[in-house]
Formats: C-alpha cells, structure tokens, sequence
C-alpha cells in the first residue's frame, strides 16, 4: 500500500465542533488515526488553532494515542516564511469537516483513503483502476 501524507482538521474532524474548548471525540476518529498511522501513512494536524488552544488539541491527541508528524506545516520544523512561501501545505489528502459535500466519518475515510477512491463532480465515487506491473500483473 502507498504510503500519504495526510493533513487533518481537528475541529468538527476529530473532535466535534465546541472551538476554543476541544469537544467529544468523533466516533472512530482516534482508532481510525491509528490504523492510518500502522498503515504506514504520515498525519499532519492542520487546523486554525495557534497558540494555548493548539497546545491543549496536541496533547489531547497525543494523550488519545496519537502523535502527529507535523502541525501545521509540511514537515516537522518547517518555518514558515510569508515572504517566500505559500500558506497551503503539501499533503497528498486534506481531511476536513469543511470539505465540499462534508466529512463522510472515519470508517469511510478509512476505506477511501485504503481503496484509492477517487470523486468528481455529479458522481459519488469510483475506485481507481490498479495498474498492472509486471508480466503477471503483480
């Protein structure tokens, strides 16, 4: 399986809505993260929270069990230069409460991202077709 960079909203996302405070856990969200993370993909936290209220979601998804690559960056480290640099991150996925048409849970975020379905407009989904490698297809 392909290994994503993955950039997650925590706001309506992990937690349900109740920003500055952090809300009740969505279901699924933590054991959801931490299946994506054993799959071997990288999650950034990407969310408009900065400074204490950034903090406190840190430490409550590292006390849930997990730890993010990056927050609100590319990668660990990276400062941020407005000068020179883009506010939008690299990720190969954003996963978002905000994103068009809403966020579908966990459990489907799960079986998108593992079964590289992809969405266009005026459809619900399709899964992409696995090119074959090889004299055996394998």
């Amino acid at each position: 399986m392909k290994s994503y960079l993955l950039a997650v909203d925590f706001d309506g996302t992990i937690v349900e809505d109740a920003y500055p405070k952090i809300g009740k856990p969505m279901l699924f969200a933590f054991e959801a993260m931490k299946e994506l993370l054993s799959d071997g993909h990288r999650l950034i936290l990407w969310t408009y929270r900065h400074g204490k209220p950034l903090e406190e979601a840190i430490e409550f998804c590292r006390k849930n069990g997990v730890v993010f690559y990056a927050v609100n960056s590319s990668f660990e480290g990276e400062i941020f230069d407005s000068e020179n640099q883009s506010r939008k991150i690299h990720a190969d996925y954003f996963i978002d409460d905000r994103n068009l048409g809403g966020f579908p849970g966990w459990g489907e975020t799960l079986e998108i991202i593992r079964k590289g379905i992809e969405f266009s407009l005026g459809e619900h989904g399709k899964e992409k077709k696995k090119k074959k490698r090889g004299l055996f297809g394998i």
